[in-house]
């Protein structure tokens, strides 16, 4: 039985629980999982006991990268993209990338050669806009915190960065702002202006299953998806670490329409 958990400023609607224990199941294990909302003040004293306690962990909001200076290394994407949302004995990984990457295969969008707007530079928006221009799409991103925005293009240099969001065609849109999820649920990051011009939108939010932004998105006729598959595809990615097994997307995909059919909600 591994001991688990996930750390994040708020992760009381998390649905992190139940994927991984039924991953772990799935996969011929089990383990027990907590879900740990912890405030920043109160962050290093849980870092740490989470170091010592617990056979692996994830992080989530907003201490991917906080949870750094606790590790003794980074591995594959995790080094590439400096945030981590999966550690195992002491060693930080990143699976967001590829959970994200096979969400868009299942949604039938491949990024190369679309117009892309990416709002938000933060852990997940760092791995997704690397993943999005590593695979060939024109990806332009959004961030109030300029900073963040001007921070990823000194590391990345890979897209376009902007100072403000415009109504412009695009093929894509992704929120991956957290807008619309928990004190700010039934709010969009942007209005139908911006949505009316876009092919097709994507929120990485999946609680509410439809936000705001993907509600008035779909208003406009768009296609939408929200963030469960990538949520349980980062999942599996991750627990294949923890587990020592080698992941495949067909069994990832395979795994997914399973815990669907037995969580339809």
């Amino acid at each position: 039985m591994y001991k688990m958990a996930v750390i994040g400023k708020d992760v009381s609607k998390s649905d992190s629980a139940k994927m991984h224990t039924f991953d772990f199941r799935a996969l011929g294990s089990a383990c027990s999982y907590e879900l740990l909302s912890v405030a920043k003040e109160n962050f290093d004293e849980a870092a740490k006991k989470l170091i010592a306690e617990y056979d692996a962990f994830n992080v989530t909001i907003p201490y991917k990268l906080d949870i750094i200076p606790y590790l003794d290394r980074l591995e594959g994407d995790a080094k590439v993209f400096g945030a981590v949302n999966v550690v195992k004995d002491k060693v930080g990984y990143n699976t967001d990338g590829v959970g994200f990457m096979l969400m868009l295969e299942n949604n039938g969008i491949a990024p190369r050669g679309k117009k892309i707007l990416v709002l938000g530079a933060g852990g997940a928006g760092r791995s997704a806009v690397k993943k999005l221009a590593d695979a060939g799409a024109d990806v332009f991103v959004y961030d109030l915190r300029k900073e963040s925005v001007d921070r990823l293009y000194a590391e990345f240099g890979c897209f376009t960065p902007l100072e403000k969001v415009e109504p412009a065609d695009y093929d894509l849109i992704i929120n991956i702002t957290g807008v619309g999820m928990h004190k700010t649920e039934g709010v969009s990051p942007v209005g139908e202006d911006i949505l009316s011009r876009v092919k097709a939108a994507c929120d990485l939010i999946y609680y509410p299953r439809k936000s705001e932004f993907l509600r008035i998105a779909e208003s406009l006729g768009k296609p939408i998806c929200n963030g469960e598959s990538m949520l349980f595809y980062q999942a599996y990615y991750g627990d294949c670490i923890v587990l020592g097994r080698e992941p495949k997307a067909a069994e990832a995909k395979a795994l997914f329409e399973e815990y669907k059919r037995i969580y339809p909600e």
